[in-house]
């Protein structure tokens, strides 16, 4: 039988008490409901004892309250998060912060008994009418509390969960789809690429957007490739993990390495001859201007990176994509002007657009939807049939098109 551990004047200490033996300072350690350690301190032990029976009194009324269905919309989302042992840190931090920015401080000192789904409607609508989010910003705040309102559902707190059908009436009422995002055409693309390629300012990002089109990859997996991951004999390029930069519980944002977002994600993609071409540019390049020295969570030997030798941040590149459409944009409409003819003009995209647009020109020559579902990374098919259909909708319009220009039958 163990014995129990003793402070300096020999009484006994309990589960989570211990004493320091620098200033004797008795500490008492405790797991709050979102499994963060917590200490309280005292000077003695009646002190601590004092404040270990103040803070068992707060946890009892939290729970009688939330039992009562008496508690805040706060309160049950804390609950909830706390309960989500499975979720990745990156997605239990992107969860905190859209709650703590957006719900905590207005919404969720509501009573969660009192919340009807008209509340839900009008708060989701201020969000878009008064602090200017836009739809799909919304839709992630809706993904955090729809769940939370389940689980007091299932707990019995509420009878029925106000937020169902909220965002769908909300999507319908505006006319706005969840998320759509339209690929590149092949002239834009190529444009895009010709223009970053004769760019003297912009031509050392040539072969980080080669890859980019010519993978499909996520933003997060080709910021974390490695040297190591490429195998130009075999001409694969193994995806087995991504860098993502996300924010911390203490405010600040920091690069980590995470698992792929499903387990669809760990896969290898085939290397075509300009992406192979793209990383032996950048591999001669870095030989002047330096290759990656950051090291992150014990990986090193990333192939992108600034000039700083550091991981590029994924608004760094979002950012230069738009710099760089908006200065093609601005040459190409006075050259198609002096010409007469009609501008070839770029819209505004991102990097998951150019998932997207390779996915895409993919449909365009690929019937197996199962080999582009795993070349792309996709957990279900059904993202990969909507891609495909909509790519194979422009591919009966240039058909019939082609029919009407090259056939006699009319």
């Amino acid at each position: 039988m163990s014995k129990s551990r003793k402070d300096s004047k020999g009484r006994a200490l309990r589960k989570g008490e211990s004493q320091r033996k620098g200033d004797g300072r008795y500490i008492y350690q405790f797991t709050d409901p979102n499994g963060k350690r917590r200490v309280i301190y005292a000077n003695d032990l009646l002190e601590l004892r004092e404040k270990e029976k103040t803070l068992i009194k707060d946890q009892l009324d939290g729970l009688e309250c939330y039992c009562s269905g008496k508690t805040t919309l706060n309160y049950v989302f804390d609950r909830y998060i706390s309960t989500k042992y499975d979720l990745k840190q990156n997605t239990r931090s992107n969860y905190k912060y859209m709650y703590d920015h957006c719900v905590r401080e207005t919404f969720g000192k509501r009573i969660i008994t009192d919340i009807k789904y008209s509340d839900v409607k009008f708060f989701y609508y201020s969000l878009i009418n008064d602090s200017g989010l836009k739809t799909n910003t919304v839709d992630t705040v809706h993904t955090v509390l729809h769940p939370t309102f389940e689980m007091a559902v299932r707990d019995g707190i509420i009878r029925n969960n106000p937020s169902n059908g909220v965002m769908a009436e909300i999507k319908k009422g505006s006319g706005k789809n969840k998320g759509i995002r339209h690929a590149l055409t092949l002239e834009q693309q190529r444009a895009f690429l010709d223009y970053v390629a004769k760019s003297p300012v912009y031509c050392h990002w040539l072969p980080l957007f080669t890859v980019l089109f010519g993978t499909g990859c996520r933003i997060g997996e080709l910021i974390g490739l490695r040297w190591e991951d490429l195998d130009y004999e075999n001409r694969l390029i193994s995806i087995n993990h991504a860098v993502i930069y996300m924010f911390m519980e203490n405010g600040k944002s920091e690069f980590h390495v995470s698992t792929p977002k499903t387990e669809a994600g760990t896969r290898s993609i085939p290397m075509m001859d300009a992406v192979k071409k793209a990383f032996q540019d950048e591999y001669e390049a870095q030989k002047e201007t330096g290759f990656n020295t950051q090291v992150v969570d014990g990986m090193s030997g990333f192939i992108f990176c600034n000039r700083d030798g550091q991981l590029l941040n994924p608004s760094v590149i979002n950012r230069a994509i738009r710099r760089i459409y908006e200065a093609y944009n601005a040459e190409e409409i006075l050259k198609a002007k002096r010409a007469g003819r009609r501008p070839v003009l770029i819209p505004h995209f991102s990097c998951h657009h150019i998932r997207h647009t390779f996915c895409t020109r993919f449909c365009e020559h690929e019937t197996n939807l199962k080999v582009i579902q795993s070349i792309m990374g996709h957990a279900n098919i059904e993202t990969t049939m909507d891609i495909y259909a909509e790519a194979t909708e422009l591919k009966k319009q240039e058909a019939i098109k082609a029919l009407e220009n090259n056939s006699t039958i009319f």
